[in-house]
């Protein structure tokens, strides 16, 4: 991608404002984005080396359209970032998932950007037992946000086949890291900072999933890219290994200012509904490319854990080390390997 025009949907979030400032050293990058999650502040230092910011709403054909002119290459990250969400409003996953990215599939049709990286999401493998290669589709989602990125994906096969795009499918496991804007860590700090005492738990603590932090994800993501070996290629990109919600309760009270909270779970397999209590990616294809992920699921969640403590309790330095003991003290006996 040497200095190729990059329109990036969904820039000013998490995962894309981390992504933006790693591209920017190979690609003249525009970030598109409606500011309702992601923020200019996450951007600034972008901005600051170059790259522009299009506010506009994903679900705006028109509005990608006009962004998108004399761009060759697309990322879309733009997505509900709560999958939660739809429990209140299913219609969020169709309007933020599924009618946006046809939006950014008709753009690049329209304009002719040939080249995208879409974010699509372990989910979409549904409550399937044991690894999931990026073959094994045996289970359909249980999530309207899992639906709605399996629909994404078929859409663009779709589209490639049909209009000659070429496309890379990156399935993410859980990504966690500074600039967090949703997910279980920020939640149980937020928590905390809320009732310092104790920290209550939806679930009994044992869903169990691999963590990506978000440095390494971004990273993967440019590897795979820059690779891609068919017109449409499909990598899942998460780290070794799973960690529990027991362990990423455990870390966030030993990362607080509070490390004598109490930690309540609210029993039941799962954490509510179209959640999967249990989830492993096998990531060898990622690997067998030349992309080891620099850090294990446990050390990701650490990692993480001690950056958003941070951002919730600005002045709090967390102790790195009682983070990391946290986490392993909670693990279960027998962890899943991916």
């Amino acid at each position: 991608m040497t200095r190729a025009r990059c329109l990036v949907v969904g820039g000013a979030g998490f995962i894309g404002s981390h992504l933006v400032e790693r591209w920017l050293d190979h690609a003249d990058v525009t970030i598109f984005d409606d500011l309702s999650v992601g923020r200019e502040a996450f951007v600034a230092p972008s901005l600051a080396r170059g790259a522009s910011l299009v506010v506009g709403d994903a679900r705006s054909l028109g509005a990608l359209v006009a962004a998108m002119r004399d761009h060759s290459h697309v990322v879309h990250l733009s997505a509900n970032p709560e999958a939660r969400a739809a429990l209140v409003d299913p219609r969020i996953d169709v309007d933020q998932g599924i009618l946006a990215t046809w939006n950014v599939l008709e753009a690049m049709r329209q304009t002719g950007a040939s080249e995208l990286v879409f974010s699509s999401s372990g989910t979409v493998y549904g409550p399937r037992e044991g690894a999931c290669a990026e073959g094994d589709l045996g289970e359909l989602p249980i999530s309207l946000y899992g639906a709605s990125k399996l629909a994404g994906e078929a859409m663009i096969a779709a589209y490639a086949e049909c209009f000659g795009l070429r496309a890379t499918i990156t399935r993410f496991g859980n990504v966690v890291g500074p600039r967090g804007t949703h997910g279980a860590a920020l939640d149980f700090l937020r928590k905390l900072k809320a009732t310092p005492e104790r920290l209550v738990v939806l679930g009994d603590g044992r869903q169990r999933k691999p963590y990506l932090h978000v440095a390494d994800c971004v990273r993967a993501v440019e590897h795979v890219a820059r690779g891609r070996r068919r017109a449409v290629d499909v990598i899942n990109i998460a780290p070794v290994g799973t960690t529990s919600v027991a362990a990423i309760a455990a870390a966030c009270v030993a990362a607080s200012p509070y490390p004598g909270a109490s930690i309540e779970m609210t029993g039941g397999e799962r954490g509510w509904p179209g959640d999967i209590p249990r989830s492993v990616m096998d990531a060898s294809e990622l690997r067998r490319r030349g992309y080891v992920l620099p850090r294990t699921s446990d050390e990701a969640v650490a990692d993480a854990i001690v950056e958003l403590a941070g951002e919730v309790f600005p002045g709090h330095r967390a102790d790195a080390a009682r983070v990391r003991e946290a986490v392993a003290a909670s693990r279960e006996l027998e962890p899943c390997r991916s």
